[in-house]
């Protein structure tokens, strides 16, 4: 009987400890990746921001409250592949005026490296782009290295270089910073008076971007915990002259959105541990036990 059980603990130790490293390499990195059901509400702000409002004509000074909101389409979701909507709205709270701003961006992205996929009608406001670099997040195990991190506002992967490490609430993360070099984004026909260029008639103002962006990034799982962006948007007649601020301001997340993301991404962080250490681990342990237990119940028996 003893030989009997010896054999099948030897058997059972011996498929645990084969087990352990494909639970660790194979079963764990299925595991662990962007959700395609993503849902989630990201809340900013700029203190005393300047932007360029078309009703009053000129430029205001005013806090700003950005609200943006992610969703997962499920249906086009596909292998490695998600696919998220965002839609962003900005507020002028000083001033009381809702919506003064709205833009909306598609994209798709492998959900294990963060790196984006031209397909399924991806776009920025309506306008078709060729995703690549980071999209939302870096890879699992993110590195201390320069990252291309596509950038909505001139719709091209830009590189984001690291800077250093940080913490963020309490937790470990690493910086990166990208900067934005002044990049036309937009041409708009407008009214000539509205900037000085005359008493009647139009002219055509092109939008200039230039702009940091600062990303904190807890390495294990790769997820943004805080975000900055620092934005300077003119407008120029076309002999580059600068007419008007567009949009200038330094675009923070608040607390509470900061508190939400190192929340999910230290439960995030765990989990990882848990799949990608502890389980691999602990059947590794038993494995092994099962086996030197079952080789000494045969050996005996045989003895």
């Amino acid at each position: 009987m003893n030989r009997v059980v010896g054999s099948v603990l030897v058997a059972v130790g011996a498929f645990l400890i084969v087990l352990a490293p494909l639970v660790r390499f194979q079963v764990a990195p299925s595991l662990i990746a962007a959700k395609a059901d993503q849902y989630g509400i990201s809340k900013l702000q700029a203190a005393n921001a300047q932007y360029f409002s078309i009703p009053d004509g000129r430029v205001v000074t005013a806090n700003l409250d950005i609200t943006v909101t992610t969703r997962g389409d499920v249906k086009n979701a596909s292998g490695d592949r998600v696919v998220w909507d965002e839609f962003t709205a900005i507020n002028d709270v000083t001033n009381n005026k809702a919506g003064i701003n709205f833009s909306e961006r598609r994209s798709a992205f492998d959900k294990r490296s963060g790196v984006g996929m031209t397909c399924c009608g991806v776009n920025v406001d309506k306008t078709p782009v060729r995703l690549e670099g980071q999209i939302y997040k870096f890879p699992f195990d993110t590195e201390k290295k320069t990252y291309k991190v596509f950038n909505s506002a001139v719709s091209k992967a830009l590189d984001a270089k690291f800077v250093g490490e940080d913490k963020v609430n309490g937790l470990d993360v690493y910086k990166f910073e990208q900067v934005v070099p002044e990049t036309k984004t937009q041409t708009l026909t407008a009214p000539a008076v509205m900037f000085g260029m005359g008493t009647s008639g139009d002219v055509q103002l092109d939008r200039f971007y230039a702009g940091t962006n600062t990303y904190w990034i807890e390495p294990t799982t790769g997820a943004p915990v805080r975000q900055q962006q620092v934005r300077n948007e003119v407008l120029k007649s076309q002999d580059g002259v600068e007419r008007s601020k567009a949009l200038v301001a330094d675009i923070k997340m608040t607390d509470d959105t900061v508190k939400g993301l190192v929340d999910d991404a230290t439960s995030g962080k765990s989990q990882i541990g848990l799949i990608k250490t502890t389980i691999p681990l602990i059947v590794l342990l038993v494995g092994v036990i099962l086996l030197v237990v079952g080789g000494l119940l045969v050996f005996r028996k045989r003895a």
